[in-house]
């Protein structure tokens, strides 16, 4: 099997750790959703070595995930978990969940579901970041996310760009409180959610 590859995750990954480097010095235990090619997890980790990387994600893409971890070396990322965010999450606890680009690919039931996931493993006082793009007052930030939208919807009618509005009301719901909205290039943002 041929290593899979991200180009986004080469794009965006100096910009998201600029992000979320500073919020996770404290952190030792994180739990990524939906790992993908597992670039992430690798740069991540190897950037912040103080933390544990629990990779998860449906499984079709764990043997992916595996190869980078492989071939990486990289002693703080763990093999990768089978995660379907709406049926069964870890039993272990952990400091901070990141996801990227995962909101707008799942139907929102299983965003639901996210929250309700996050806050059961999330410690008190843990840190939820999401990355990827996000309508706001029901309205695209930009033609290129509207276009985007289109072409989720086009894959999968269910899918697609939230509001953040929902989010937002999502988080409250599972007792976590936005801390900051942080706007990213390529008309995305990291929405950093705590658990307090």
């Amino acid at each position: 099997m041929q290593k899979p590859y991200s180009e986004s995750c080469d794009q965006n990954k100096l910009f998201i750790l600029s992000v979320i480097k500073p919020l996770l010095v404290n952190c030792s235990e994180i739990l990524e959703v939906g790992s993908g090619t597992g670039q992430h997890a690798i740069y991540f980790a190897e950037e912040m070595p103080h933390l544990c990387w629990h990779c998860s994600d449906c499984d079709e893409y764990i043997s992916g995930i595996n190869q980078w971890i492989k071939e990486s070396g990289v002693a703080n990322v763990l093999a990768p978990v089978i995660l379907d965010v709406s049926v069964e999450w870890p039993k272990s606890t952990f400091d901070a969940v990141f996801t990227a680009n995962s909101v707008h690919i799942m139907h929102f039931k299983d965003v639901v579901n996210l929250f309700k996931g996050v806050t059961q493993v999330l410690n008190e006082g843990g840190h939820f970041l999401i990355y990827g793009p996000f309508n706001y007052n029901g309205s695209y930030t930009s033609p290129s996310n509207e276009s985007f939208n289109q072409w989720l919807k086009n894959r999968d009618v269910l899918s697609g760009i939230e509001n953040f509005e929902d989010i937002e009301s999502l988080a409250k719901d599972n007792g976590l409180t936005l801390v900051k909205d942080y706007e990213m290039p390529a008309n995305n943002r990291i929405l950093h959610f705590k658990k307090l």
